[in-house]
């Protein structure tokens, strides 16, 4: 397959006068208040464009393009298109476009017309893309909104209507988008209004779009290799690869682009379910994929499943190790494969994991299992008996000396007041034995919390022990 450096595919894009007269590389940042920097004691240097300008250094150009209180509807309550900003952002025949809009469109003026958002996005797009310096546009959602005044700026038809607009147009018109939302969900004391960013939130803006524009991506078409019938369809934005593989439901999500290496997440089980780290791995260039095993709870038939895919994946070209990440009983599958490949693993990521199939589903503790789930799980091992299922070795608590031969990261999220995957029964003895093993296991505690919702509002945590795992 080909691959092109993502500073060549760069050059291609913005032209190649800049290779030869060395000019700046000129970003616009379109948006409202929160680009403009209302608030901010300083937002000539305070504003993320403003940061970002300081983080790029003088080989950029990051102009301000943003106007306070303006919708990205045309038929909102102060549009932008009727700006004169927005003619002078046009002017500056930018290389690059950051679009962030939406903010304004969730006030109760403007909901009548969010039928039009969609289509009045689609709109903005083309008019920078039709521009002569064919600029790359990039799509940011909006940054979670706390206020509960629903007849103002409301942060539920940002997250229920406007976000998946912005990532559908994401996967019709093939662009960059990133998840600024989920970014902010654990940040409202950065918001003294529960609008608008400080510094130091307008700052994480600027980060994130500066890791972007840093990233080392390669392109890598994955699809040609995929010679089963499929469907392609969207997966917040990206493009999900929907086949059978041996009779079992399989899907591969790719990135706008890869990175170097090709690495790619596993999930076991429950695919979409709480999808934030999964869609931040993803805009970082990781691969996601999914290979329907349930419910064999990581029988022998399961095994063999995975290790053809496996198979499959690797001569489509993805990285030999894979993070494995597995929600509730799927920590019971990502943990059989991993005892038995330990040298394919490059880490674990576990959440509110089942790892004592005596706990769940058998329900010989404190959750209350499942009857169902316990007789299946009986019946994919052949045992006939409650005591031959108990006194069996399936659980990733029996195979901890198997686990840490591959001597990658686990993390595991749990909730403290987890009813169904206590984590006395699950998590914590799994992680005693893991460490006396010499195993490497971090936990993150989640207050109060019970089994549903998995993962975490923000997945930077997440995303940064995997790439740490996976970028030495």
């Amino acid at each position: 397959m080909k691959y092109i450096k993502a500073s060549l595919f760069f050059l291609m894009l913005i032209g190649v006068n800049h290779l030869y007269a060395k000019e700046k590389i000129k970003i616009a940042c379109i948006g409202n208040s929160i680009t403009y920097g209302a608030f901010l004691p300083d937002r000539a240097t305070q504003s993320y464009p403003a940061r970002l300008q300081q983080m790029l250094g003088d080989t950029y150009e990051v102009t301000n393009f943003g106007v306070s209180g303006t919708t990205l509807l045309k038929n909102g309550n102060k549009p932008y298109w009727a700006t004169t900003t927005y003619q002078s952002a046009l002017k500056s025949e930018p290389n690059i476009v950051f679009i962030a809009l939406g903010t304004n469109d969730s006030k109760l003026i403007n909901r009548k017309h969010l039928s039009e958002f969609s289509d009045d996005y689609k709109d903005l797009i083309k008019s920078f893309q039709n521009l002569a310096s064919k600029p790359k546009v990039i799509l940011l959602t909006p940054i979670t909104v706390f206020r509960i005044d629903t007849s103002g700026i409301w942060d539920k038809p940002i997250a229920d209507i406007m976000i998946p607009a912005i990532q559908n147009r994401a996967f019709q018109q093939d662009l960059e988008i990133i998840d600024l939302h989920s970014l902010f969900k654990d940040k409202e004391a950065l918001m003294p209004d529960k609008v608008h960013p400080n510094a130091e939130g307008a700052n994480f803006i600027a980060k994130r779009l500066y890791e972007l524009l840093h990233a080392k991506f390669y392109a890598f078409d994955i699809s040609n290799g995929i010679k089963e019938q499929k469907k392609e369809k969207s997966f917040y934005g990206f493009k999900n690869y929907e086949f059978t593989f041996k009779g079992r439901q399989a899907q591969i999500v790719e990135p706008k682009n890869a990175i170097k290496g090709k690495p790619w997440v596993w999930r076991a089980r429950f695919f979409g379910n709480e999808p934030q780290a999964d869609i931040a791995l993803l805009e970082r260039g990781y691969h996601l994929v999914y290979c329907d095993v349930a419910e064999l709870y990581g029988n022998k038939e399961a095994i063999q499943l995975w290790d053809d895919f496996y198979v499959y994946l690797q001569k489509l070209g993805l990285s030999k190790k894979a993070v494995l990440e597995g929600y509730s009983r799927g920590g019971i599958y990502i943990y059989a494969w991993a005892s038995l490949n330990p040298k394919k693993v490059s880490c674990i990521y576990a959440d509110n994991a089942v790892m004592d199939v005596k706990s769940w589903p058998g329900a010989f503790g404190k959750s209350k299992g499942s009857k169902k789930d316990w007789e299946i799980y009986k019946a994919d091992f052949g045992y006939k008996t409650d005591e031959q299922a108990k006194t069996a070795k399936d659980s990733p608590m029996d195979k901890v000396k198997d686990i840490v031969k591959g001597k990658y990261p686990m993390l595991h999220i749990i909730a403290d007041e987890d009813e169904a995957a206590p984590i006395d029964e699950n998590t914590i003895p799994f992680a005693k034995l893991i460490k006396a093993a010499g195993g490497n296991i971090t936990i993150i505690h989640k207050p109060g919390a019970k089994h549903h919702p998995h993962s975490l509002a923000n997945p930077q945590p997440i995303v940064d022990f995997v790439l740490r795992a996976t970028t030495k």
